[in-house]
């Protein structure tokens, strides 16, 4: 998978990355989708791979909002770096464990329509620009942008996969 360059690319990978992978989990049974997974991983089951993206969506929409109104924003979250972004994933991870499935989806959904929404708000330049907006240091809102939605979703995908070849 090419890394997005435009904002066209980058609408359409995140949509098609997204659609991927909700296809590899809907093409499951409800009993296949609800399995432990049978590897050793920080996420045990779907539920956890679909939350651990939709709240690095929401911090990427806090990253959005308190940069656009002229805020450094803590990225990753408050009281992380990206060198502990290993105890970040954990504490998500214990947050959400009595979040059922179904839930787990429709939050999904909506955050990823919303990372959307901001990728259609910007041009090429403000996205693929780097240190165009001073909140995003010496990177660009793209880079950020690719990181939480296609390069993501294709992180999902694989270990779904995975999960699904130890069910066959």
């Amino acid at each position: 998978m090419a890394r997005p360059t435009t904002k066209d690319s980058l609408l359409t990978q995140s949509k098609e990355e997204y659609q991927k992978l909700r296809i590899v989990v809907d093409t499951m049974t409800p009993e296949q989708q609800e399995q432990s997974f049978s590897f050793e991983d920080r996420d045990k089951n779907i539920r956890d791979v679909l939350i651990h993206l939709h709240e690095w969506h929401n911090m990427m929409e806090r990253w959005y909002t308190e940069g656009m109104d002229g805020e450094k924003p803590a990225i990753p979250a408050p009281g992380y770096t990206f060198k502990t972004t290993p105890e970040l994933n954990q504490k998500i991870w214990e947050a959400y464990q009595q979040t059922p499935l179904s839930e787990a989806k429709a939050l999904l959904d909506k955050s990823s329509d919303r990372m959307l929404e901001i990728i259609e708000h910007h041009t090429n330049e403000e996205l693929f620009t780097k240190k165009y907006y001073k909140w995003t240091n010496t990177t660009s809102l793209g880079a950020y942008l690719i990181s939480s939605t296609s390069s993501h979703y294709d992180w999902a995908i694989k270990k779904i996969r995975k999960h699904k070849k130890t069910l066959a």
